[in-house]
């Protein structure tokens, strides 16, 4: 089983990889895989799609920007510890991690977005 590495986390893939047997079977199988693939794409296009109906270049450039000032501020608090010459206290960290969460969760989500016009589930107007 393969594996993808994203900016945080590794996800697996689990896609179908039949296994040696009847060719008649791995291709009937495969047909099967196909409808279920494609039951899948259009349940995402129709349910993103209507909920996400107005995204444009803007809402990327909007989205990046957040995404920006988020990493900006998580990078901006460590380079403030580290000019304390103190050691950092669990609330320090606490407000770091915090940081560094917002950071990664608004990147995760500039990713899908993209994703998600990549694979054809929304069209930017």
């Amino acid at each position: 089983m393969s594996s993808i590495m994203t900016s945080s986390t590794r996800r697996t893939r689990d896609h179908f990889e039949p296994q040696d047997s009847d060719p008649s079977e791995v291709r009937k199988l495969r047909g099967l895989m196909e409808q279920i693939d494609y039951t899948a794409f259009i349940s995402n296009r129709e349910v993103i799609g209507s909920a996400l109906s107005v995204i444009d270049p803007s809402t990327f450039q909007r989205l990046a920007v957040t995404v920006a000032t988020a990493r900006t501020k998580w990078v901006s608090e460590a380079l403030r510890l580290s000019e304390s010459g103190s050691p950092v206290t669990p609330d320090q960290t606490a407000r770091l991690t915090a940081h560094r969460s917002a950071y990664e969760e608004l990147a995760e989500a500039y990713e899908g977005l993209r994703r998600m016009v990549e694979r054809g589930y929304i069209t930017l107007r």
